[in-house]
């Protein structure tokens, strides 16, 4: 890596205590610039070469995010990134809208009444009725110790994206699976609640693995994104019975609210709905 790449994220890592996850996304895209001082013309070549090796809007937008931060770091080191900053950046492509992906209703009751039996079933199970109860991040779940979970007050603290914490409410229906997994399994309370055998860290794709084989065990496919999905699926739920979008975007943990208009889009079923009441054909 050039040295100014290499200066850039040492500074993020130990002077702005990014995340590991942030130091790997920073590295992994600044591979599309071929230079440390990039020109118009450079930027034009690297999201056309991004553009050949089939990355969509998303993804084109996520490696440009990186290297917009770089710019300013290498133009303006000393004062936070604004819209009136004048460092050279690159623009954000136009992203399509589409509808994000959720579980119907009659699929997530397929799940939350399944009985599971044994270990890795139960926790799996545990882990899919987190998702759902509080709208957390995979990564978030999975993170939880035994010590982060109070019971007595129906809480959640969790650690986000940039190493930020926050306290997110679940339901008394959560606590009893919680609780009756605790007592049978016995993991301590500074270890990972949902391990391994070993104590270890799941990984993602493990879970992914195992969350579309119950899908399929159930009668269903999966939806796209499947474990984000679950998010999904709790943001336009809160929002549909009632939930205010400032909540949400707490629960969520989001920066901006624009972050969490986005699961704001209403579905098709209540754009239906709506219809049949404002509709001037059905007085």
């Amino acid at each position: 890596m050039l040295p100014k790449f290499e200066q850039f994220i040492r500074e993020r890592k130990y002077l702005s205590n990014v995340s590991p996850a942030t130091v790997q996304w920073y590295t992994h895209n600044f591979k599309w610039l071929r230079t440390e001082s990039p020109s118009q013309d450079d930027f034009k070549d690297a999201v056309m070469r991004m553009r050949e090796k089939g990355l969509k809007a998303t993804g084109c937008n996520s490696a440009i995010r990186a290297i917009n931060s770089y710019l300013h770091w290498l133009h303006n080191p000393n004062i936070k990134c604004s819209p009136v900053c004048t460092h050279p950046r690159i623009a954000q492509l136009k992203e399509p809208e589409l509808v994000l992906p959720t579980f119907p209703l009659d699929h997530v009751s397929l799940i939350t009444t399944h009985k599971p039996k044994g270990f890795y079933h139960r926790r799996l199970h545990l882990i899919v009725l987190a998702l759902l109860d509080t709208g957390c991040r995979i990564d978030e779940v999975l993170s939880l110790k035994v010590a982060d979970c109070d019971c007595d007050n129906l809480l959640f603290t969790v650690t986000g994206k940039g190493s930020k914490q926050r306290r997110i409410p679940f339901s008394l229906e959560l606590r009893r699976v919680l609780t009756r997994y605790v007592t049978d399994f016995g993991p301590h309370s500074q270890e990972l609640l949902l391990a391994t055998r070993r104590g270890r860290k799941l990984g993602r794709r493990v879970v992914l693995r195992d969350v579309k084989l119950l899908c399929k065990r159930l009668g269903f496919d999966p939806p796209a994104r499947t474990l984000h999905a679950f998010r999904h699926t709790f943001a336009v739920n809160y929002l549909r019975r009632g939930g205010s979008v400032f909540h949400l975007q707490k629960v969520l943990g989001h920066s901006s609210l624009e972050m969490t208009r986005r699961y704001a889009n209403l579905m098709t079923e209540d754009l239906q709905a709506i219809h049949e009441r404002v509709s001037l054909l059905a007085m």
